[in-house]
């Protein structure tokens, strides 16, 4: 996985040729580890509730120790194709004689990162329930019980959709014609003319750019558009290199 500013290029010099990038999960570390612990955390919260619902049923059957073993079997199944090289053809090979289909490309990726960070939140969660309940049980810390070890468990949940947001903010895919004068986003697909642009702002944090669109409305006359894009620099450069030439 690579940073995103690496994967904006101008194919060999050539201005004619429109400036491509692709800041996702898939190339960005950020945009990865805000996704996939967001998305991680809500798969976690549920799945930490409806195994402790089975955990209980099975302790009154005298099957707890089984359904232990079963959670820690499926947890380890699911890290060993998530973290190997092949998981891919495995999945295809365990699903051949299923009447479902394996997924592949992107969408595996995404399952795949999706599963680990569950797993990562579910250890996180757990981790803070049960040093919540020894603090409590034992009188340790001054005796300040599990509240504080709960709370910060149940913050995980607002902290989750915050991660998401970010990611989806930050995560951004398009190419930058010069010629044309406009920006083309992917996914959802739109398009920015720079005839509509009064003004750009550039503020860069880390490896990418936060390009502000300042749009040109007549007579008061709202213009439909994005105002704010996470963009490679070099992209925000000529952006705004285009948008001044035009003034």
């Amino acid at each position: 996985m690579e940073d995103a500013n690496a994967n904006a290029a101008a194919p060999s010099g050539d201005e004619s040729e429109p400036i491509r990038w692709r800041r996702d999960a898939s190339t960005s570390r950020t945009v990865w580890a805000l996704w996939s612990l967001g998305v991680g955390t809500f798969f976690a919260a549920i799945s930490i509730v409806a195994f402790w619902r089975v955990y209980d049923l099975a302790l009154q059957l005298g099957l707890g120790g089984v359904v232990l073993a079963a959670g820690a079997g499926v947890i380890a199944t699911v890290l060993a194709f998530a973290l190997t090289e092949n998981t891919e053809q495995r999945l295809q090979r365990l699903t051949s004689r299923l009447p479902v289909s394996s997924p592949s490309g992107r969408g595996l990726e995404r399952a795949t990162d999706a599963a680990l960070g569950t797993i990562a939140m579910m250890a996180i969660i757990v981790s803070l329930m049960v040093a919540g309940r020894v603090v409590s049980q034992n009188g340790l810390l001054g005796g300040i019980g599990a509240g504080p070890f709960t709370g910060l468990a149940a913050i995980t949940i607002p902290l989750a959709l915050l991660a998401l947001v970010l990611a989806s903010f930050l995560r951004s895919v398009g190419a930058f014609d010069r010629e044309e004068g406009a920006i083309y986003l992917y996914d959802p697909e739109q398009a920015v003319d720079l005839d509509v642009i009064e003004a750009v702002s550039i503020r860069q944090v880390g490896s990418v750019a936060v390009l502000t669109l300042t749009y040109i409305e007549r007579d008061g006359t709202y213009v439909a558009g994005p105002r704010r894009l996470v963009v490679p620099p070099a992209v925000a450069v000529a952006v705004q290199d285009v948008v001044e030439s035009n003034r």
